[in-house]
């Protein structure tokens, strides 16, 4: 099997994985995920595709993370990973479809407005 190349993509953090076959090894900038994503719920997020999928030991995935926290780089990767898997078996996409794993968030940042203190928030009124 050929290295499957895919993007994802959260706010404003980018993912691009390259997926290939091996021994359920995830390598995120240069360092294993668990040490990358400490948290239980981060991890939880990044393997949620391997897992519904059933083949969380059949691939290697070599990771480039880049903007955002470490939360949208999480979807971001999830993304990335849920999109592979359907490249390389277009069944698992009846899988993964209904949990929402193969939608791109579109919620960004809104930016701040002239005149205003933040997005919405506005300087205080002063009536005198």
């Amino acid at each position: 099997m050929e290295v499957i190349h895919t993007i994802g993509r959260r706010k404003t953090a980018v993912a691009r994985i390259y997926l290939k076959d091996g021994s359920g090894n995830i390598i995120v900038n240069t360092k294993d995920f668990k040490v990358y994503f400490p948290t239980a719920t981060l991890q939880y997020i990044v393997k949620q595709p391997l897992e519904i999928t059933n083949s969380g030991d059949k691939y290697d995935i070599q990771v480039n993370l880049t903007g955002g926290g470490f939360n949208g780089q999480a979807e971001a990767l999830s993304l990335a990973i849920s999109r592979a898997l359907c490249k390389i078996e277009p069944e698992h996409r009846i899988v993964l479809k209904p949990k929402m794993l193969l939608r791109r968030d579109p919620r960004m940042v809104e930016r701040k407005k002239p005149g205003q203190k933040k997005a919405r928030k506005k300087f205080q009124f002063s009536k005198r």
